[in-house]
């Protein structure tokens, strides 16, 4: 079982940058990839970003490729999401995941509750 709680969203102007964390409780943390999702009003849920289980391997989706980086210190249970450049595009719900693959979707199976990230043009 692993919890997962996100902080770091807010208000942020069009060119600016935040860095979203996301805890992790459990002592299996190591174990799990990890990955960012973000949901925009009146869209699906979509991937941003992903990393192995050790943070050596890392995807991205084309929309964020250049602009965010996921890291992640196991040692203190979190994973991170640094967004630079952003847009009001990025404007959305980001929710981080623990799953098996980082690559599949399907085996995210522990969400977080989300944190809100609205970029003003």
């Amino acid at each position: 079982q692993v919890q997962l709680v996100e902080s770091g969203g807010g208000l942020v102007q069009a060119g600016g940058s935040l860095r979203l964390s996301c805890a992790a409780s459990g002592r299996t943390f190591s174990t799990y990839a990890m990955g960012w999702f973000r949901q925009a009003p009146g869209k699906e849920r979509e991937f941003v970003a992903a990393t192995n289980w050790s943070g050596g391997v890392t995807h991205y989706a084309d929309s964020v490729k250049g602009r965010f980086t996921i890291s992640r210190d196991n040692a203190e249970n979190t994973v991170y999401l640094q967004m630079n450049s952003l847009k009001p595009e990025d404007t959305a719900v980001y929710y981080c995941a623990a799953g098996r693959d980082y690559l599949r979707l399907a085996s995210y199976n522990y969400w977080g509750q989300g944190t809100q990230v609205t970029v003003s043009s």
